[in-house]
């Protein structure tokens, strides 16, 4: 699905495809999670690129307009010299951390089994 895909044209009602899809790709939860965890109201956006240095700077672009655009982080814009932004969660997103946290915790409990079942798979020849 495009990032920039409003709805999914099939399947409109399916919240999967409709909002867990741009929720949870590679880098959406990560963002979240460090703004959650800086313990600051807000980061900028050179702050959210030190905590996650495996992110190119056009992906994290995308990913906060992406999860501004669905209301989950919320973009201030100072007028300075040079300009200032910052990122915040927004209070629908807090409103995701219990989620967040359940689904955190579970992955630290089953990571070591699903890391020793994904050695144990055989590959798959296409």
């Amino acid at each position: 699905m495009k990032r920039s895909t409003i709805q999914d044209a099939m399947f409109p009602g399916c919240p999967v495809r409709n909002i867990m899809a741009r929720l949870c790709d590679k880098w959406a939860l990560l963002v979240i999670y460090i703004l959650d965890r800086s313990g600051k109201e807000n980061m900028r956006f050179m702050e959210l690129k030190q905590q996650m240095p495996d992110i190119s700077q056009r992906m994290l672009t995308m990913t906060l307009r992406t999860l501004e655009e669905d209301g989950y982080i919320s973009r201030t814009i100072f007028s300075e010299v040079p300009p200032r932004v910052e990122y915040a969660l927004t209070e629908r997103t807090k409103s995701l951390k219990p989620i967040l946290d359940l689904l955190l915790q579970w992955s630290v409990d089953h990571m070591d089994d699903i890391m020793r079942d994904r050695k144990k798979a055989t590959p798959i020849n296409d």
